[in-house]
């Protein structure tokens, strides 16, 4: 089966920091950052050297290389033993992308608000409860952003997601661009900007800074996720894989950056103390975005124009994020002889009936956001266990086919792959158990609760268990598909 390619560099740059860039850039880094001020960006910076590049420097050549969606790959890689963890990868990415078609429902809904000129009426809490738990609107919503999702994937590769990040990530990085300077010109904005940069160096020794740096950088990025591996099937021959995912990474920051840029120098301007700021950063992702900056944002002159902004690159970039995750199980479907137009067709199909019950309960909706957040460890952890099978040398070598530095490069990735990069995840993973034990005392075990590390195990062993059952399978009918 013949694959399209990007016609540019550039266009496979763009599909990938549409891919990075996503709702967590715009309402969780200025959470995260207002609450720990200027000493966030330090371990947020470091990861994304020591954990999310490497594995998207992973992703990247794995896909570029064999031409394969997530399954297949693993199939190829590990000569069809461990299938079943590049199944995991896919459903734990299908499954977020069952959620976050919902976080695009909701931006579209809220940039619909916008361009109406009724921020103030939004801005009110009781808004936010009525929509959100009511059933017919997030329900629209959520069908109509899979609907534009799937018109742009029908039109296939070049003339699809290609056309469309050429034209939207620029406009997406000036639309945030616009709005941090629009924040800078507020009267009170440089108290905000002050605290944005400002280091305390003290709390740099709270752990809880470094594993919150950590998890931003690896969820932000998109690394482990599968979406750069497929995204690199279609990638030219020329396309430099360290410089692609290196470059996806940094734009991936720089928008968070820009993000937090418009957002707390605004909230600082626009609330009576410093500690009414800092309460509103840390009101929550969805509190955030469509409670407080509405309510902010009508307060201002020019603010209805401000919110447009706000709410289109909102937009925008949930709507590249949800994109490639479509892809990723379009493509995966592709891989097993289904035409790319009924792949679409069964996906958006799927998406929109699993999606349902998280646009109708915060609920599901919260509980699927916990389980496979964190299960995006576990797909680290799969990709990490793949470049041990295929030995550190023989990756820098054959894979990444570097002519230059390989001896350092040897030595950096045997460090990050061999030592740093396991360390990462079981720190991660035992700080969220953690968590989930002090959220739930006596009772996180049980299945029901949202953020139970019950709920987590429980789900993952299914999907784990089904993976073991289908390995076999998989691997005949990929066997069948590859010979025609």
């Amino acid at each position: 089966m013949q694959t399209e390619s990007f016609k540019t560099r550039f266009g496979l740059l763009a599909a990938t920091l549409g891919m990075a860039i996503g709702a967590g850039n715009i309402w969780r880094f200025p959470r995260l950052a207002g609450q720990y001020g200027g000493a966030f960006l330090i371990p947020w910076m470091i990861f994304l050297f020591l954990w999310s590049v490497p594995l998207l420097i992973t992703e990247f050549a794995i896909g570029k290389n064999l031409k394969k969606g997530v399954i297949a790959s693993f199939n190829k890689i590990h000569n069809g033993r461990f299938t079943w963890m590049g199944f995991f990868v896919a459903a734990c990415t299908t499954f977020i992308m069952f959620y976050y078609s919902v976080v695009t429902g909701w931006s579209l809904k809220y940039l619909a608000i916008a361009t109406t000129m009724r921020l103030s009426e939004a801005g009110q809490p009781e808004y936010w409860q009525n929509y959100s738990h009511s059933i017919w609107q997030p329900l629209l919503f959520h069908l109509i952003a899979i609907l534009l999702a799937s018109i742009i994937l029908f039109r296939g590769i070049v003339h699809g997601i290609e056309k469309f990040s050429n034209y939207i990530i620029p406009l997406l990085f000036l639309l945030l661009g616009i709005a941090a300077l629009y924040a800078y010109q507020l009267p009170g904005a440089e108290y905000g900007l002050k605290y944005f940069f400002s280091i305390q160096w003290g709390q740099l020794l709270n752990y809880k800074i470094w594993l919150e740096g950590l998890s931003q950088s690896a969820w932000s990025t998109g690394a482990a996720w599968g979406l750069i591996l497929t995204y690199s099937i279609y990638a030219r021959k020329d396309q430099p894989v360290m410089l692609t995912s290196l470059f996806t990474g940094l734009g991936n920051n720089t928008a968070s950056i820009l993000a937090g840029l418009a957002i707390i120098p605004t909230v600082f301007a626009l609330s009576e103390t410093q500690q009414t700021a800092l309460t509103s950063l840390s009101s929550g992702n969805q509190g955030l975005a469509f409670i407080i900056i509405p309510q902010l944002f009508s307060k201002i002159p020019g603010g209805d124009f401000l919110g447009i902004v706000f709410f289109l690159a909102l937009f925008l970039a949930a709507f590249s994020s949800l994109i490639s995750m479509i892809e990723l199980s379009v493509r995966v479907l592709i891989d097993f002889g289904i035409m790319r137009t009924r792949a679409v067709w069964y996906i958006g199909g799927i998406a929109f009936l699993a999606g349902a019950p998280s646009a109708v309960s915060l609920s599901v909706f919260e509980n699927q956001d916990w389980v496979w957040g964190l299960g995006l460890l576990l797909s680290g952890a799969f990709f990490t266990f793949t470049v041990w099978r295929i030995r550190v040398s023989v990756f820098i070598k054959d894979w990444l086919q570097v002519r230059r530095h390989e001896t350092l490069l040897k030595f950096v990735f045997s460090f990050l792959f061999y030592f740093l990069i396991p360390v990462e995840f079981f720190a991660m993973l035992g700080w969220w158990s953690i968590q989930s034990i002090q959220w739930n005392p006596g009772n996180w075990w049980n299945p029901s609760e949202i953020f139970g590390l019950g709920t987590a195990i429980l789900q993952w062993s299914v999907i784990i268990a089904l993976g073991l059952i289908l390995n076999k399978p998989i691997n005949r009918r990929l066997e069948t598909n590859n010979g025609r």
